[in-house]
């Protein structure tokens, strides 16, 4: 069981991030990945589309044999339910970790969060960090352009287009004085330059995919999962839509080409 894959998904691309830090976390890892490129992106669709999708993509990962799964979508772990017992394995979100780094980070208590429409509307991180720090000043921000920049491959902080919709998004950051903002979704580290030149050297941001690397490196070791050999290990992707597009933009979330390593599947059969 030890040398299973990991599973993990997203609605497209964006978790990729995450992939990338499970690897540099657990370089002994093998990684099964599936992007619901067909259907992206999940941040505008219902609650209940979302929950509906987000058990398809599971259920395909759990068909792959994986010893945990991972939703490396903000989206999905805001809105969707917890599907630890319903998958019968370890599974995490994004929300906890990111959390738990969030508010061990500021100093002066004023935390922002960035995310997709649905992210933002579920008040998730809001409501995880208020629970523990009702002392703390949340301010929330739906960025719903920045996925399909990220998406498209626009990622260049010198970009007209990038500074100007991050300069707007992150307004209302410093009209709050914020000194910590949460990455609420796993394609905004692709603009974490920009954002940092538009916020300052004093902001600091909170990667949600690297927090979830090592909240499930610590899962896998309080399951003994952990896998500990140096042998070989594969990554292997999956999606729902032509892989051309994928293949063509994953280099810049994985730094890795992974050319004719993309199979497309049918979800719906999940």
């Amino acid at each position: 069981m030890h040398n299973e894959a990991i599973g993990v998904f997203d609605s497209g691309l964006g978790g990729l991030t995450a992939v990338r830090e499970i690897l540099e976390t657990m370089p002994n890892e093998n990684i099964v990945y599936f992007g619901d490129t067909g259907r992206v992106p999940y941040g505008s669709k219902s609650n209940e589309t979302i929950s509906k999708y987000a058990i398809q993509d599971a259920r395909f990962l759990k068909k792959m044999g994986v010893k945990m799964i991972v939703a490396a979508c903000g989206t999905v772990s805001s809105v969707a339910p917890d599907l630890t017992e319903e998958l019968g394995m370890p599974y995490t979100g994004v929300v906890y970790p990111t959390c738990y780094t969030a508010v061990r980070t500021t100093k002066n208590g004023r935390i922002g969060v960035i995310g997709t429409a649905a992210t933002i509307a579920s008040h998730s991180y809001k409501n995880r960090i208020r629970e523990k720090h009702p002392e703390y000043t949340v301010v929330e921000q739906a960025c719903p352009l920045y996925v399909p920049l990220v998406e498209n491959g626009m990622t260049d902080p010198d970009d007209e287009i990038v500074r100007l919709v991050v300069k707007r998004y992150m307004a209302v950051m410093k009209e709050n004085d914020v000194d910590t903002i949460i990455l609420g979704c796993t394609h905004y580290p692709l603009l974490s330059e920009a954002i940092r030149r538009e916020m300052g050297d004093g902001v600091t941001l909170i990667d949600s995919g690297k927090e979830t690397a090592i909240y499930t490196k610590k899962i896998l070791e309080e399951n003994g999962l952990l896998r500990t050999d140096s042998g070989e290990t594969e990554a292997r992707f999956f999606v729902s839509d032509t892989p051309a597009d994928f293949e063509k933009y994953a280099g810049l979330f994985l730094r890795r080409n992974i050319h004719n390593h993309v199979q497309q599947i049918n979800i719906e059969e999940y």
